[in-house]
């Protein structure tokens, strides 16, 4: 028996979902400051006399560190301590949000919230690396499944939460509660977590040296990678940024060589690439890269489109989405349950159902009388929320299904980077389609809610575009594991 499985004898039950709650509750808090802050954005503006640039800093921060500090943060936690990792990560994000909250210039503000960032993406990977080691068969299906719920859950009301918190503390400076609020919670969460995280062996790597030359390339191509994306905003961006992926290419070719060369010196590299030789997790992470970059970016059209084409307050326009996070955790919780008996179907049925329910908002959008539109998109939203449900929590069964407790958490961290880059690209480009069709109806004839709805259609046709390509993608990797269950069932007749 493994030193993984031995310290999973020694934990009963009810041990392990009181872990698994921590992890979950801190994952939707870091989740949450993802959506929620957006809806503070002119209330900082108006606060600290932010320009659209810094406004702009303070979004694309966080994403970027976010993103930067996954891989070597899931690294650190599968050589090191899960706990340790995820313990000092919850530290550092509630005294970032603390300094957030009090920060007096904008300056300031941004770099406390990409401070905040760093300390996000150092928990994100000691959450998906503590699931695979606390569960095994069908109770991790259902811990992803309620990890999938939580999440979903805090994406959609993100929006919700915030512009509440605004109304509450006004336009001058409620955008400061949204950080106060992680306060409290994070140290509630913090004393949980020391109380009740498992303190026993993991699976341990067999090499305990740190690839430090390894990380910085990794994390040098991650940044020229996400910069040119997270600082497009559609709105007169100098074409000049996207000479940063020169530099991705550079430092991804020189990390693929040094890795190489590593490995053959007999050591363990920051990402294990026989992971890929899996095609359920390069699949896996396929889907999950395509379907990010459609998701967010629809959400962020969502509340454009209700708050400056149909001039809804922050608060209303985010309580449309609120179907889409109540059927959304339903589909999580039963796909977890049911993922091991329906493999990849389940999520091929998901996104089919995820591509209908789009397809239906931007019809509600559309063809409905503004009166009528925000009661047409939440109706919409309850069956894209039930095929996202089928989506993300299966997907993440499916994917980390083959990989060594050893290297989960490196494996988690790749695919919510995955989701982080996914993100950046599809938010740019659904973000430039957006707003080069405002901008561009305002100089001609055309009514100004014309103009939002010609900017809604275009937009979303290119995120369903990308949901039907994580749909080809699903119904790819189903033929692949059915061929390959039909020649195992050869080779044993």
């Amino acid at each position: 028996m493994s030193t993984a499985d031995q310290t999973d004898a020694r934990l009963d039950d009810r041990t392990k979902w009181r872990a698994f709650a921590v992890c979950v509750a801190v994952a939707a808090l870091t989740i949450l400051d993802l959506s929620k802050v957006n809806v503070g954005l002119p209330s900082i503006e108006q606060s600290l006399g932010a320009s659209s640039s810094s406004l702009q800093l303070i979004v694309a921060g966080y994403a970027l560190a976010f993103g930067l500090a996954l891989v070597p943060a899931g690294r650190l936690g599968d050589l090191k301590s899960r706990r340790l990792l995820f313990i000092v990560g919850l530290v550092a994000f509630t005294g970032s949000s603390l300094l957030c909250a009090i920060a007096p210039t904008i300056q300031v503000l941004i770099v406390t919230r990409i401070l905040q960032g760093f300390a996000a993406g150092t928990q994100m990977p000691q959450v998906i690396g503590l699931v695979q080691q606390l569960f095994r068969g069908s109770e991790r299906g259902r811990a992803f499944g309620l990890f999938g719920a939580m999440i979903g859950i805090s994406t959609a009301l993100g929006p919700t939460i915030g512009g509440g918190l605004i109304a509450i503390g006004g336009e001058a400076s409620g955008w400061r509660l949204l950080f106060w609020m992680n306060v409290p919670l994070g140290i509630a969460a913090l004393v949980f977590a020391i109380r009740l995280l498992p303190k026993g062996a993991q699976g341990q790597a067999r090499d305990r040296e740190l690839d430090i030359v390894g990380i910085l390339l990794l994390g040098a191509a991650i940044i020229t990678l996400m910069l040119p994306f997270v600082l497009t905003t559609g709105a007169g961006d100098s074409g000049v940024r996207w000479f940063w992926l020169v530099g991705f290419a550079v430092f991804l070719g020189l990390f693929l060589l040094w890795e190489r060369r590593y490995r053959q010196r007999g050591k363990s590299p920051v990402v294990h690439f026989e992971l890929f030789r899996l095609s359920s997790y390069r699949n896996g992470l396929s889907i999950v890269a395509v379907y990010f970059a459609a998701i967010p970016a629809s959400f962020l059209m969502v509340t454009l489109f209700l708050q400056e084409g149909l001039g809804l307050s922050p608060l209303f326009a985010g309580m449309v989405s609120i179907p889409f996070a109540a059927t959304s955790a339903v589909g999580s919780y039963v796909g977890g349950r049911i993922v091991d008996r329906v493999g990849r179907a389940l999520v091929v049925f998901g996104l089919s159902v995820v591509v209908v329910g789009f397809v239906l908002l931007m019809l509600a959008a559309t063809l409905t009388p503004p009166s009528v539109t925000p009661w047409a998109m939440a109706g919409a939203f309850l069956v894209g929320g039930l095929g996202g449900g089928f989506v993300v929590s299966p997907n993440q069964t499916l994917t980390l299904a083959e990989i060594p407790v050893e290297q989960s958490g490196v494996a988690g961290s790749m695919q919510q980077l995955g989701q982080r880059v996914g993100t950046a690209i599809g938010t740019a480009v659904a973000t430039s389609v957006f707003y080069g069709i405002v901008r561009g109806a305002a100089s001609g004839s055309g009514g100004r809610l014309d103009a939002y709805h010609d900017a809604f259609r275009s937009g979303t046709t290119f995120t369903v575009s990308l949901m039907g390509l994580a749909l080809v993608l699903a119904v790819g990797d189903l033929v692949v594991r059915r061929r390959a269950a039909r020649r195992s069932e050869t080779a044993a007749a």
